[in-house]
């Protein structure tokens, strides 16, 4: 198959049709072969009820519905599961995303070759309230990431098959596949200004939570990108490290006081009434406690075999 669509959503029962409509105005006249795969996050709306409808009058539609909402990298990691296109394209269903960006966005990814294409919402029609933090989160994870794109929330983005085959994502990491990408060993990341549309129907399903969370799962996505198969690298090397400040200062406080008895033959304070006897003592205490949770987090890390484990009611072939 040539072109697979993954479209999560929530509540969106106004705009299913009409981006499907869409698609299909845009694909069709290519003569490619495709599917478009709706994924349901739980909506409790009518939405699922149009995604059966469009799949009795086209067959190329496709079908996903959670039990209850999930978020988007459930709906993302359960689309890309299932789709079987050589290129794999994400968007979201609020008719924000322009269908007209996909022959390009699959251009780029065959011709190119790159191995992801993620769109960059140029000039947006957001309210400057969710502009802001946007632009100051995009930074930030430019920084830490070293990958230059200038819109890592953007839903519009064009996939290798091989990429969306051999990476993971859950929690909240769809904002980071890019980064998830890269980790995996796919370099060849690029980027295209994709047109944003006005909202059409209903509200944003995301509210100021969205960037707080975005940063918090940047520190996830960064340590276990870094320290997940090895995370006695970080917590062994800390533990060892206060372990061993601690144990230097103690001795320095052992030595102090023999050399004022034994050499100087001077009076001196007991060592257990130096505050920094007491400093010492939790720092040892704290570098053993890191080093036992790096041995510990070695032994189970990369075992949760139940993160992606989704309750799925119904399904469509």
């Amino acid at each position: 198959m040539d072109l697979s669509i993954v479209v999560p959503l929530f509540n969106e029962e106004e705009s299913i049709k009409e981006l499907y409509t869409w698609i299909q105005r845009v694909v069709s006249p290519l003569n490619w072969s495709y599917e478009v795969i709706f994924v349901d996050d739980g909506s409790t709306d009518t939405s699922w009820d149009e995604i059966v409808k469009l799949k009795g009058e086209c067959p190329e539609v496709k079908g996903i519905k959670f039990r209850r909402n999930y978020g988007k990298s459930a709906g993302l990691y359960c689309g890309f599961e299932a789709a079987q296109g050589d290129v794999v394209i994400t968007m979201d269903a609020d008719l924000q995303d322009s269908p007209d960006e996909i022959p390009e966005l699959v251009r780029m990814v065959r011709e190119e070759n790159y191995d992801i294409v993620s769109g960059w919402k140029k000039k947006r029609f957001d309210p400057i309230g969710k502009t802001l933090p946007s632009k100051l989160f995009n930074r930030t994870v430019r920084m830490v990431s070293g990958i230059k794109l200038h819109d890592f929330n953007c839903g519009l983005k064009a996939y290798k098959h091989d990429v969306i085959k051999n990476i993971e994502v859950y929690g909240e990491m769809h904002r980071y596949i890019p980064l998830i990408a890269k980790q995996a060993g796919f370099n060849r990341i690029g980027e295209k200004v994709v047109q944003h549309q006005e909202r059409k129907y209903g509200v944003s399903k995301f509210g100021i939570e969205r960037t707080i969370k975005g940063f918090l799962d940047l520190l996830s996505v960064t340590f276990i990108s870094k320290f997940g198969k090895r995370p006695m690298h970080l917590f062994g090397a800390l533990g060892t490290l206060m372990f061993v400040v601690g144990f230097l200062s103690a001795l320095w406080l052992g030595v102090s006081k023999l050399l004022s008895v034994f050499y100087y033959h001077i009076s001196a304070p007991l060592v257990t009434d130096s505050p920094y006897f007491y400093i010492s003592l939790v720092s040892m205490i704290i570098g053993t406690q890191l080093f036992l949770a790096g041995f510990l987090a070695e032994l189970v890390s990369r075992n949760g075999h139940e993160r992606n484990n989704y309750q799925v009611s119904e399904k469509i072939d």
